[in-house]
């Protein structure tokens, strides 16, 4: 199976230091659900883990947060994508939970739906070191895109070793088509 794994908020959708509270505040960065799209139509199902602490922090309810993934899901499909899974961690940092990333527990719970042993090899792409240290240990590859809070986690360097760093969303799905079009290139 051909599974890839995002997060959402810098890689999908534009991000907000007061988080997205509400289906108006979801933006999708330009190229982000076609390139979507293009991954979904070469055979690639897309999941999201993210970090939804806002739930845990009272600022918006499940409710809300549904009506965020509907419209995301309904732009997706406007391009003709689709994301085949939502994992999110709705707990606040002090709540101390194994979910909320750079804890693993999202990926494992990936890993089990989706009957895996391990994520090896499987393509992880965030725009914060959590995301890459949440993936890291059940074996994905590791990308970062400057778009949300990546470009200034580029530029502080101290990534996981093997993290490959792209442009956006759109330019990771050209890299990764091209690479697996052509294995040599990796």
């Amino acid at each position: 199976m051909k599974l890839l794994i995002l997060d959402r908020d810098g890689v999908i959708n534009h991000d907000s230091d007061d988080f997205i509270k509400s289906p108006d505040e979801w933006v999708p960065i330009p190229g982000s659900l076609e390139a979507i799209a293009q991954l979904n139509h070469e055979g690639w199902h897309v999941v999201v883990a993210s970090n939804q602490s806002g739930i845990g922090r009272g600022l918006f309810d499940m409710n809300t947060l549904n009506a965020i993934h509907r419209k995301m899901l309904k732009a997706l499909a406007a391009v003709g994508g689709r994301i085949d899974a939502i994992f999110f961690c709705p707990h606040a940092p002090e709540d101390h939970c194994s979910c909320r990333k750079p804890k693993p527990g999202l990926f494992q719970d990936i890993a089990r739906r989706y009957e895996l042993e391990n994520l090896e090899g499987v393509p992880a792409v965030g725009d914060s070191v959590r995301d890459l240290q949440a993936a890291q240990p059940l074996g994905c590859s590791l990308h970062l895109v400057r778009t949300g809070k990546g470009e200034r986690i580029a530029d502080l360097g101290n990534l996981p070793v093997g993290t490959r760093v792209h442009d956006d969303l759109a330019a990771f799905a050209t890299w990764l088509l091209q690479v697996k079009a052509s294995p040599d290139k990796a």
